[in-house]
C-alpha cells in the first residue's frame, strides 16, 4: 500500500491498515534503518494512573521521602 505525504508533512493511513486499529488515535512514532515505525499508544489521564505509580513505586521500593529527597536535590543551586 501507498500513503502519500502531503505539503504539510502529513500521511493518512490507507483504511485496511486503519481498521486494524480501531480504538487507537495516538502513534508513537520513531525511525530505525531508514523506516518509520508507528506504535499504538493508550493515552490516559494522569488521575487515572496515580495508583499505578504509586504501585509501581512501592514494587520498586521508594519511599516518599525518597521522592522528597529527589525533589530537594533537583532543585539545589548549581555553583
Amino acid at each position: 500500500m501507498l500513503a502519500k505525504k502531503t505539503s504539510k508533512n502529513q500521511l493518512t493511513l490507507p483504511k485496511e491498515i486503519a481498521k486494524s486499529f480501531p480504538d487507537t488515535e495516538y502513534f508513537d512514532i520513531s525511525v530505525k534503518d531508514r523506516k518509520i515505525i508507528l506504535m499504538p499508544v493508550r493515552i490516559t489521564h494522569a488521575d487515572m494512573t496515580l495508583e499505578g505509580i504509586r504501585d509501581k513505586m512501592e514494587k520498586l521500593g521508594i519511599a516518599e521521602e525518597d521522592v522528597a529527597d529527589a525533589v530537594k536535590w533537583a532543585r539545589k543551586k548549581k555553583r
